[in-house]
């Protein structure tokens, strides 16, 4: 893997969510969100869900959240914690987008939100509380189909 090459297109990628086109910055933070794992991707995402036009706000979410990791679950909570009026119900709308169709997919995010509640970050600890809340209001669609429960 070239971290260089990796760290010039998060440089990149955090320019386009500088733009004054809402479709470049939804563009981008959907491309940010594959590069979260890069400790410089992390501030143009938390700009790209706290400030400017809701739609960057709420793509840039949802593609952090289907990654269904620590990384992107930590950077949506620590938006959470902060976020104003005007974003919340995109931050929220994403999660339920996201974690609305398989259980597995939302038992997966509670459990890893079990293992964030206890982050050094106060702000990532504070906002997966919020996420946590959010998760459990979600009944999903799709659920594995019980091994006993096949008709003979």
């Amino acid at each position: 893997m070239n971290s260089d090459l990796r760290r010039a297109v998060v440089v990149t990628l955090g320019a386009l969510g500088r733009s004054g086109d809402w479709r470049d910055r939804a563009d981008a933070g959907h491309g940010l969100a594959g590069f979260a794992e890069i400790p410089e991707a992390v501030e143009p995402l938390l700009d790209l869900l706290l400030h400017g036009d809701t739609f960057a706000t709420q793509h840039t979410a949802e593609a952090l959240l289907r990654r269904i990791d620590r990384t992107g679950l930590a950077i949506v909570a620590s938006a959470m914690a902060v976020v104003d009026d005007d974003h919340v119900d995109h931050l929220h709308a994403a999660v339920f987008h996201v974690f609305s169709i398989f259980e597995r997919d939302l038992d997966e995010a509670l459990r890893i939100c079990g293992e964030l509640k206890g982050d050094a970050d106060p702000r990532v600890a504070r906002g997966v509380r919020l996420l946590h809340a959010t998760l459990a209001e979600i009944d999903p669609v799709l659920r594995p189909v019980p091994p006993d429960s096949t008709p003979s």
